[in-house]
């Protein structure tokens, strides 16, 4: 009878478990949820002048970052294994996702954004790749958007400036929505420590 209880009550938690991290199939979601990272709040125009140019060439990543799929990790039960949302989906791969609001908040904070084609000789480039772009679970009740990118300044062929970049956001609710805001907001964050890095590098003016 005790060895019945437990099994029952190792099949409820693996259950609970499945259902909280939104992997059974989301059958309360409707088919197809397309989610992105949101509009682009507004910011007022730098006070001062541009502090330089640098081209942002297009962010890297694994394979499975070159896909509209939505993944997840369960660390607490198999941190090796990443799955995919079963009806959600983002609206672009991450790579492009990430590409453009770098590029934008680089923009808003007074820095010019320019491509490889229209820029002079001397501008600095600047390189992203992305490690990781998950929404990872700890419990199955606790979850956040884990974003961690390494960012890597030239001037020509020569290295400036190598780092790397980590920010992790508390998801509210556990399943792809909450993932989809908690990754929103890491990618804000890292695009404003972006920002304040290029602050400290030496960035030829166009």
């Amino acid at each position: 009878m005790k060895l019945t209880m437990n099994r029952l009550l190792l099949a409820a938690t693996t259950c609970a478990s499945l259902l909280l991290a939104g992997c059974a199939s989301e059958k309360n979601t409707p088919t197809d949820v397309t989610f992105d990272l949101g509009p682009t709040a507004a910011t007022a125009a730098p006070t001062s002048a541009p502090v330089g140019a640098v081209v942002v060439t297009d962010v890297t990543g694994s394979a499975a970052l070159d896909s509209e799929k939505m993944t997840y990790r369960l660390n607490y039960a198999d941190a090796l294994q990443a799955r995919a949302y079963a009806n959600s989906r983002w609206s672009a791969t991450p790579l492009q996702l990430v590409t453009q609001r770098l590029k934008t908040r680089i923009a808003q904070a007074g820095i010019k954004v320019l491509s490889a084609t229209d820029a002079s000789a001397g501008i600095s480039i600047l390189r992203t790749e992305i490690d990781d772009f998950t929404h990872t679970f700890d419990s199955p009740l606790q979850s956040q958007g884990q974003l961690v990118l390494r960012a890597s300044l030239f001037q020509g062929h020569k290295l400036i400036d190598q780092k790397t970049f980590v920010r992790k956001t508390p998801a509210v609710t556990v399943n792809a929505a909450g993932g989809a805001y908690a990754l929103s907001a890491s990618t804000d964050a890292v695009a404003a420590d972006i920002v304040a890095w290029l602050a400290t590098l030496p960035l030829k003016k166009e």
